[in-house]
């Protein structure tokens, strides 16, 4: 077996989520990471795209759930790794990670970030 670590970095998404009216209103800037460690064996011999995982399928599914907004990060990247268990019944664990990009809170901060794991 030849294991492999499939990753989408930095899906960006203008998106609305957020407890504040105005969050809502104007949406926020958010950076999604996916990882996944695959046996990528049969991909590397038969340089097949139906031999390992279809990334832009994934991608798919995360725009999708981006779009419906959610009152906490928590929430949307439940919902995001939900919807990828739901598309993908045959991965192993992965890893999503979802940041909101510039939070309000008061001060200088470049993200809030929660990391599901499962």
């Amino acid at each position: 077996m030849m294991e492999g670590l499939l990753e989408l970095k930095g899906m960006r998404f203008h998106a609305f989520h957020g407890c504040l009216p105005q969050e809502r209103v104007d949406g926020g800037e958010y950076v999604v990471d996916f990882s996944v460690k695959l046996d990528v064996e049969r991909a590397v011999d038969s340089d097949e795209l139906g031999d390992t995982l279809d990334y832009s399928k994934v991608y798919a599914v995360v725009r999708e759930q981006m779009e419906i907004p959610s009152d906490l990060i928590e929430n949307v990247a439940g919902r995001v790794a939900a919807a990828i268990r739901a598309a993908f019944p045959q991965l192993p664990p992965f890893t999503l990670k979802l940041t909101k990009l510039a939070p309000p809170v008061g001060g200088v901060c470049e993200g809030a970030s929660i990391t599901l794991v499962g």
